[in-house]
């Protein structure tokens, strides 16, 4: 029988029983504590760092290259390799911690629509039987419904048919029925004894690759009773939809991720309804929206060919569900609706963003941008779209950089250089802990335009500035000193770091490119370029487009719209005609596969550069 040992993790101060021989990483999850992990504890990103204070682990020997003599005589370790062989104390390090990122509400979008939600209550006053007319009681319900809504034939749930003899005597056939839209037709979902059409409440769900964020709304108004988000829990299994879809197919960890999501969602919607003393019965509706993994994870699809050429789903339109069939824990008959996705990459989150920018209904040609780990761009009108994801790697959200965060307290958020003075801004004016993906734009932005780095990213060596060293052959510049830190520790960008984020700006902007060459346009010919998600509502547009991640267009038509995500997923909520919209949206899209594209590698190529090598499509920027 294999020995076991407690685990306590500081500063949360929780504890759990574990096996010999189990990770760090794994008794985190065990225990329910989050510790940062991009790469899905395959040991290759080097984000879960922790600090052994007491106890012994085993630890892979390769893992020790990302550690300096001082770290590992301190007892640092990586959580996913150090394996568990003692009783242990953990202290988990600021960076590595999870801490809450600003929520984008989706308010940011002020979208108009008429109001007819998707699941409507509706008052029956209905004749009480009689020997004359003594027709079935579903068939007294149709018969009143047919006259309020002009609908003829219904479905009804089982449960609902098994409740209505009750319901029906006990209100002396006064009772209030909720019907569902259902594809073509309508479905009776719910029957209460009497007048509660007031009480009539839906939840829309951005359920993010990051964070995510539930509104609770009146659907009779359209009015935004709350909002909450969280980070997503499934970032323990990796911060990126890849390291997912590998933990839910070689690793069965399908039931796990898929729990997850759905254990997260429960858990916002009581804190929601907790607010306002609304009972769970009275949520009769929820419209998510998610990339293609995400949707698949919330229904439990595994997810597998989605990362495999050629890159297939398991559904890109999915089937209206009900509340009790996964767990959420709404009304157990309450309608589900999962926004259709395009393709593998180009999920139901940016159909919701087309929906809520209005693109597919100007003529003038539009451009939304989600910049993100996959760069996911569409460009088009009320005749055509056309979109692409590029994977841009984690570097906009801290990953896959030395000192890189999330948008949360104490990243650098905004940077200027003048003079050898490194003047920054923090979210929340906190001690700095890092740089998130805007302070990481401003910093190669003012790096290459005082000509610290050159137009191809490396470093001036001649430079003379006691900030500039170079520390085991490669060339850093230090930020913010040690003294100054949270951590501590100085906060540097090295030149391994420009590069990975050269590579990252590169493949935006060559998507943005690929598309537009495609299509047969130029970017003067864009009228507005929306950014949406948590990126852009720090963003600098001037140092974007400075550093080549955004086209030089006019800066009016640049406009950031927040969480489009949750925008859209609420006005399919609150109106049947935009959720129709959404299907059509979904079909009217067609996606280029930018890997199987040929001029998409020389677009990637020429991008790498600052701000190109082709100086004639950045005719603003000026060093």
């Amino acid at each position: 029988m294999a020995k076991k040992y407690i685990v306590t993790f500081m500063p949360v101060n929780r504890s759990t029983v574990v096996e010999e021989g189990t990770t760090i990483l794994e008794a985190a999850r065990k225990a329910d504590v989050f510790i940062k992990n991009l790469c899905g504890g395959q040991g290759v990103c080097g984000q879960c760092r922790v600090q052994i204070s007491s106890g012994r682990v085993e630890v892979d020997e390769k893992t020790k290259a990302f550690f300096s003599k001082e770290e590992l005589e301190k007892g640092y370790v990586l959580a996913c390799q150090a394996k568990v062989y003692d009783n242990i104390e953990v202290i988990i390090p600021p960076e590595t911690r999870l801490e809450e990122a600003r929520i984008l509400t989706g308010e940011e979008i002020s979208a108009r629509i008429e109001i007819n939600p998707i699941v409507k209550k509706i008052f029956l006053e209905m004749p009480e039987p009689t020997s004359e007319d003594n027709i079935s009681d579903i068939e007294r319900v149709e018969r009143e419904l047919r006259k309020k809504t002009g609908w003829h034939g219904y479905d009804i749930s089982l449960e609902c048919l098994r409740n209505m003899p009750k319901v029906l005597r006990e209100s002396n056939f006064k009772a209030t029925v909720s019907i569902g839209k259902h594809r073509t037709g309508y479905k009776i979902l719910n029957i209460e004894p009497k007048d509660t059409t007031k009480i009539h409440y839906g939840i829309a769900v951005d359920i993010g690759t990051t964070t995510i964020v539930a509104q609770l709304v009146e659907m009779n108004t359209g009015r935004i009773m709350g909002v909450v988000g969280s980070p997503n829990p499934q970032a323990s299994y990796g911060e990126d939809v890849i390291s997912r879809i590998i933990y839910a197919c070689d690793k069965d960890g399908l039931g796990e991720l898929h729990s997850l999501v759905v254990k997260s969602i429960n858990q916002l919607i009581e804190e929601l309804i907790s607010e306002k003393g609304i009972s769970k019965n009275d949520i009769i509706a929820l419209v998510a929206a998610g990339n293609t993994t995400m949707s698949h994870l919330f229904l439990g699809l595994m997810p597998c060919s989605i990362r495999l050429d050629p890159y297939v789903p398991v559904a890109d339109i999915y089937p209206q569900i009900h509340a009790k069939d996964i767990g959420i824990e709404i009304n157990p008959e309450a309608v589900i609706e999962v926004l259709p996705s395009v393709a593998s990459y180009v999920g139901g989150d940016i159909v919701a963003g087309v929906l809520a920018c209005g693109i597919s209904e100007r003529p003038q040609i539009t451009c939304l941008i989600d910049i993100g780990t996959n760069g996911e761009i569409v460009i088009g009108n009320n005749e055509w779209l056309v979109c692409c994801s590029a994977s841009a790697g984690p570097a906009f959200e801290g990953g896959g950089t030395r000192c890189g965060m999330r948008a949360t307290k104490g990243a650098i958020n905004e940077l200027q250089i003048s003079e050898g003075k490194v003047i920054y801004k923090t979210i929340g004016k906190a001690k700095p802990r890092g740089l998130c993906g805007s302070g990481l734009i401003d910093c190669i932005y003012e790096l290459v335009k005082n000509k610290i780095i050159r137009p191809d990213g490396k470093f001036n060596r001649d430079l003379k500035d006691e900030r500039f060293s170079i520390v085991e052959d490669i060339p850093q510049y230090m930020l913010v000193p040690a003294e100054e830190s949270e951590t501590k520790e100085p906060i540097v960008i090295t030149e391994t770091d420009i590069d990975n984020l050269m590579k990252s700006k590169g493949a935006v902007f060559a998507a943005m490119k690929s598309l537009v060459d495609y299509i047969g346009i130029s970017f003067d010919q864009i009228e507005k370029l929306y950014v949406a998600g948590g990126f852009g509502n720090y963003l600098n547009i001037e140092k974007a487009i400075g550093i080549g991640l955004l086209p030089d267009i006019p800066r009016d038509r640049i406009e950031f719209v927040g969480n489009s995500s949750l925008t859209g997923a609420r006005l399919c909520l609150l109106s049947e005609k935009a959720l129709e919209k959404a299907f059509i949206i979904s079909r009217a899209m067609t996606n280029i596969e930018l890997s199987v594209y040929p001029p998409f590698m020389d677009e990637f190529v020429a991008a790498l550069f600052l701000p190109h090598t082709n100086r004639d499509l950045f005719p603003s920027v000026k060093y």
